[in-house]
């Protein structure tokens, strides 16, 4: 992925989207009840990024955020870029604000399932519930001196395809079944990734999604699906560059 570097590039808003569709964690942040004293309470969460750049958290009603949440649902999502830098102040960081509301919509778990097949394991207790993080307003720091705010309307520049989100789980699913060694070539010969038994988790108009245990990755289309049909034509056309490229 490209580094969201200089905030004046017209592609600034596409490397922002690839930086938070790659993340699978970031650091939450809410304003705790009054009876604490209204301390802002930063925690680490995992996370799913719904088609609309909406983000999708799965709390247990236990935790502190879930109660700060419940007094006040506006809450900021930082996103981390600078991994592996040796000046990690010099690398893209992102802050989503926005408000958190509890959804009962079974696509959006699904979706974030298969990012965290392992939240399976307590997705279904009774105190714990997913959240929906409905985007107000974007923070984007790309490095010293290189900061502005952006709009919703400008970082949804591409918005999400319709029909793809109601057609996403049968793509992954027939990718992962049908073509896993495609999968495995994604991976391995366009994103230069090790090991075996990569899986899709998820697909949207700008890219795919991949998992391998706790590794993930994020390969962008060189252009965004035009139609859901846009969809097959261009996992085909990866497969197709994958091969040329040749074993590593």
């Amino acid at each position: 992925m490209t580094e969201p570097s200089d905030p004046s590039r017209p592609d600034v808003f596409r490397d922002v989207r690839e930086l938070i569709r790659s993340r699978d964690r970031a650091a939450l942040a809410t304003a705790l009840p009054a009876d604490r004293a209204a301390w802002p309470y930063a925690s680490l969460v995992l996370v799913a990024v719904d088609h609309d750049l909406s983000p999708v958290l799965l709390l247990s009603d236990l935790a502190e955020h879930s109660k700060a949440i419940a007094a006040d649902p506006r809450v900021s999502l930082l996103f981390d870029g600078t991994g592996g830098l040796a000046q990690p102040l010099t690398g893209p960081r992102v802050t989503l604000l926005g408000r958190a509301a509890r959804s009962d919509d079974e696509r959006l778990k699904q979706r974030f399932l298969r990012h965290h097949p392992d939240a399976e394991m307590y997705a279904g207790f009774r105190d714990f519930n997913f959240y929906k993080v409905t985007l107000e307003r974007t923070h984007l720091v790309g490095g010293f001196g290189k900061i502005r705010w952006i709009a919703p309307a400008d970082l949804l520049a591409v918005p999400p395809l319709p029909g793809l989100a109601e057609s996403e789980a049968g793509i992954v699913t027939h990718m992962n079944e049908d073509h896993a060694d495609a999968v495995q070539l994604y991976a391995t010969r366009l994103l230069g990734l090790a090991g075996e038994a990569w899986t899709m988790v998820g697909i949207d108009r700008e890219g795919l999604d991949l998992r391998q245990s706790g590794d993930i990755a994020r390969l962008a289309f060189d252009s965004p699906l035009e139609t859901v049909a846009d969809a097959r034509q261009t996992l085909v056309a990866l497969v197709h560059r994958a091969r040329a490229v040749g074993p590593s």
